[in-house]
Formats: C-alpha cells, structure tokens, sequence
C-alpha cells in the first residue's frame, strides 16, 4: 500500500513543496522525505511549527465553505490535477484525492493545498475494496490506467459456476477499482480520460468491456469522443474522453461538443526568449538523434526526432520527454536544438500561460516535471468538456 503520511498531508495542506520547506527549516531534502515515507521517524517540533505557521498565512482553505459549492466530486488517479482544475473553476468542491506516485502528489498539493475536509491517499485500491470510506459525491474524474482485461464467454462462466459481470472481468485492473467506486456510490455523473488507441487496445476487448460495464451492468447512460488539443494548444495530443449520467433522461452527447473554428496557436505563443543553456542538446545527443533518424529514413520509416520553430504545432508531449525530448526539439539559429523547458510544457499542456501572476507551480525537479507534463491532460480542452457537461450535470444533482 502506497499511502499518504500525515507529514504530507501537513505539507500540503501549508502549500509548500518538500525543497520549500528543507529551505525553510534547515533540513536537506532527503531528511523532509524520511519525514514523510518513514512512520517510524517523527518530524521535530522546529519542522511541525513552520507547517502549521504556513497554514496559518494561507487562512481558511477555500474549501470550507460547505453551502458555497454546486456539486462535490473526486478526483481518481489524479496526476497534477489536469481534471480537477476545471471543475474547480466551475464551482465544484474536490472531497477526495487518490495518486499513486510520492512526486505527483507533491505537484498537486502545491497547487491544490485543500482543507481538514478533504480526503487524499495513495493507493486507490483498498478505498476501493471499502468504497463507503470514500466521500458521497456528484462527480467521479478519473484518468485511469489502460490494461488488458481477461475475456471469457458468459455461457462458459455460467457452465463451469464461475462468476461473471465486472468482477470478474475486470478483476486486477485498475478500471475494476473504479466500476467499483460507481456501483457503490452511483455518483450523478463521471468523467474518464484515456489515450485514444483505448478504443483498439487489445484487439478492441479492453474498450467494449469498459462500454458493456459502463452501459449494461452500471446502468449508466455513455457517450465517449475522442478530441484533439490541437483546437486550444501548439500540440496535437488525442485522447478520448467518456461521460456518463446516471438519469437516462439527460439529453448529453459528447460527440456535439462545439469546438474552436479558429485554427489554434502555435508554439511561440508558449516559448521563451532566454532559455538556459543546460537545456540546449549535447553535441553527443545531438549526433545520436540525427544518425537514428537517418537510419529509420534510409529504410522507409518515419522514426526520429522532430525539430520545431515557433511557427509549427508539436507533436504529443510524451512522458519519456526527459531522456532525450526527441519528440519536440526547438531550433535555435546557429545552435544544436533545445528541449522545451518545464515551464514551456506546462504551457503546453495548457497549466498556465505567458505573463500569468500565478503560474502553476512546479516544485519538482525537472526530469519529474516532465514524466508529470507527459502524463497529464490538455487543461483548456477539458475545459471545455466540463464547461459542456455543466448544464446537465447540475440538473442531475438537482
């Protein structure tokens, strides 16, 4: 089990990141960590007082306030918190937070210092198995994991007296754990994102269980879109997304969601002027790409690095970005090209923008920032989604 240490939950809820609060005390990095991944070691009075006197600067969270919000969701394999942002804006009140990954969580509680009344763990799965010991909730946003999923014939199951439904078929997936989360609270709506090759995935098994769980056995009504970033970022990202409403009278297609006619920006609306050296490619790396690419080329295949200007549109930001960011490759006149910087991948995942006074924060180093960039969604695109479903969702919570 992978869960959240008290220590972290007082970090976050203080909005400071574990190299903020070394700086802060004193203390290196590593001894802020044993603070939070070891039980067996307490954090010092000196460390706890420097949270709890930033909690106390920050005043009230903005979560506080029971009556002031249209519908509570949660928020499942939430990454930096991609889905959540937009259903913030729009009113909605996050009870519970689930991310697996120590770094991530880091990221989201920088951004997200929620309140005493909000619930964030680790581990989804023993939540899961105990689903009544998450919050009740309107809405459910998950960006789940895809996997593979271990069909057989119901007749065959019935005839051996084997079980059969979602328990069964989807059983060691994470998608079980969520079917779960559904069927127990039978929320007003949920949200899921995935990539878009979920709907080929395992010659087509892995999407129409999803579909048959969602529609037939949850009884919920399902409609699913796969839409590009490219409408609102200088990124041609894909990904699907799939909603469904419990009250089969709620009149909702996906598919008419009304996009952008303008074409969308391109990358210099993201990029920086000044960009340090450190992220301009070795002459070695550098070599390595070119020769790679005109392997693949002399025998027919499109493989190889893509290097862009400001006039272009990138290709999908991707979290292995930081090996060698082969994907998107910035040229620089006179130079070897560049990686995008994190605080470019955040504007290209649509986190924040050039000039904005309160950027999303990015505490951790930059190899993480870019697993976390890659990982994640295009924020104005589900923007725009939740901005669609707001109508019909609060008339299903009404």
């Amino acid at each position: 089990m992978n869960d959240i240490s008290d220590f972290e939950i007082l970090r976050n809820k203080a909005g400071m990141s574990v190299s903020e609060v070394a700086e802060a005390t004193g203390k290196n990095q590593r001894t802020i960590r044993r603070y939070e991944n070891d039980p067996q070691i307490d954090a010092p009075e000196q460390v706890l007082n420097k949270l709890l006197e930033r909690i106390m600067e920050r005043g009230p969270s903005v979560t506080s306030d029971e009556d002031s919000y249209d519908f509570k969701f949660i928020d499942l394999f939430a990454g930096i918190g991609g889905l959540r942002r937009p259903f913030d804006e729009l009113n909605g009140k996050c009870v519970f937070t689930s991310e697996w990954d120590k770094f991530a969580r880091e990221t989201y509680g920088a951004n997200f210092p929620d309140g005493p009344d909000h619930i964030s763990v680790g581990d989804i799965r023993p939540y899961s198995e105990n689903p009544a010991e998450i919050p009740a909730h309107d809405l459910l946003l998950a960006g789940f994991p895809c996997q593979p999923f271990s069909l057989a014939g119901v007749s065959k199951k019935n005839a051996l007296g084997r079980p059969h439904g979602f328990l069964c078929d989807t059983q060691g997936t994470l998608f079980y754990d969520v079917a779960k989360i559904i069927d127990h609270h039978r929320p007003a709506a949920f949200l899921l994102e995935n990539v878009k090759n979920l709907k080929s995935h395992d010659g087509k098994k892995t999407f129409e269980t999803i579909m048959n769980v969602l529609e037939n056995e949850l009884k919920y009504k399902v409609t699913h879109h796969v839409i590009s970033s490219k409408h609102w970022v200088p990124q041609k990202r894909e990904r699907i997304f799939i909603i469904g409403f419990r009250d089969h009278s709620i009149d909702f297609d996906i598919k008419k969601i009304p996009l952008p006619k303008l074409d969308g920006p391109k990358l210099g609306s993201i990029l920086d002027l000044n960009v340090e050296e450190k992220y301009t490619l070795s002459p070695k790396l550098w070599k390595y790409l070119q020769d790679y690419k005109a392997k693949h080329a002399k025998a027919g295949n499109g493989f190889g690095c893509s290097v862009v200007g400001p006039n272009d549109v990138a290709r999908t930001l991707s979290a292995r970005y930081y090996k060698d960011g082969s994907e998107i490759l910035i040229n620089q006149e006179g130079s070897r090209p560049r990686r995008l910087t994190p605080r470019e991948c955040a504007r290209l995942m649509g986190f924040d923008r050039v000039g904005d006074n309160n950027p999303f924060k990015i505490p951790v180093s930059d190899t993480q920032s870019y697993k976390q960039f890659g990982n994640s969604v295009v924020v104005p695109v589900v923007r725009a989604v939740a901005q669609y479903m707001l109508p019909s969702l609060l008339s299903s919570v009404e």
